[in-house]
């Protein structure tokens, strides 16, 4: 959990620097989960507002909670004149919620920080039935070259072993859990997943201000973890100045019966 708290330290940045979603992501959620005008969201770690503002543009309300409280500032900073948000400073493991009053439940890149003994029942207990669950999250893809290439001696240097490890995000991967523990919690109904592909181009600059957001790498000594980042951002200032990287995005929904 020491990973999550690390994400409020630096909340300026993490609005900064992180990616919102794919808008055919929010078009299939309205397909499949009804987000629409009269829908209301319950919305599971929320951080500084990257799906927040999207989901409170399409639906009725959105109560997005977040143990964050600096988080919860810049996401408030963010969606300032939405008059549909409510921000709540709280784990979602904490809050009280009411049976069957929301429509949606989602978590866009937070679930991992969820205890599954409590979240599932929790988020069941909140949807009225017919409701949605949705978890959704970016994953970074193989690297192209010169990149690759580039950034392999500079990882080994900085932290010997690690470089091929798949990265956390992967849990948000068909391959990653997510689908099997909504299934295996007996609360929802078949799941269904949607997939979609986009490139991200980075700049040195905004490449180190993202690789300091990204708790993955916060195993690793501070000092040390800034000169990897500065050095890699170095390789792509050295190699084009441009590393147009593949990312995917993958979306899980069921319905609560």
């Amino acid at each position: 959990m020491e990973q999550a708290r690390s994400f409020d330290r630096i909340a300026g940045l993490y609005r900064q620097a992180r990616r919102g979603y794919p808008t055919a992501l929010y078009d299939d959620m309205a397909e499949l989960a009804g987000l629409g005008p009269d829908c209301r969201v319950l919305e599971v770690g929320c951080g500084t507002g990257q799906a927040t503002v999207d989901l409170a543009a399409r639906a009725l309300s959105v109560l997005a909670v977040d143990p964050g409280g600096q988080l919860i500032a810049e996401a408030q900073a963010q969606t300032e004149g939405l008059a549909n948000i409510d921000y709540r400073v709280v784990r979602f493991e904490d809050l009280a919620v009411g049976k069957g009053g929301f429509d949606l439940v989602a978590s866009a890149q937070a679930w991992h920080w969820v205890d599954p003994a409590i979240g599932f029942p929790k988020a069941a207990e909140a949807l009225r039935p017919g409701g949605s669950f949705a978890i959704f999250g970016h994953v970074p893809m193989a690297l192209p070259e010169p990149f690759n290439s580039a950034f392999r001696p500079i990882v080994d240097h900085y932290w010997p072993g690690v470089w091929g490890a798949p990265p956390s995000q992967a849990a948000y991967l068909p391959t990653g859990p997510f689908a099997g523990m909504i299934h295996d919690s007996g609360l929802f109904s078949a799941v269904t997943h949607r997939a979609y592909a986009w490139t991200w181009s980075l700049d040195p600059d905004l490449f180190g201000r993202y690789m300091r957001t990204d708790s993955s790498y916060h195993a690793l000594e501070e000092t040390r973890r800034f000169a990897m980042f500065d050095a890699m951002a170095q390789a792509i200032a050295d190699h084009g100045g441009v590393l147009h990287a593949p990312w995917e995005t993958h979306l899980y929904i069921a319905r609560k019966p």
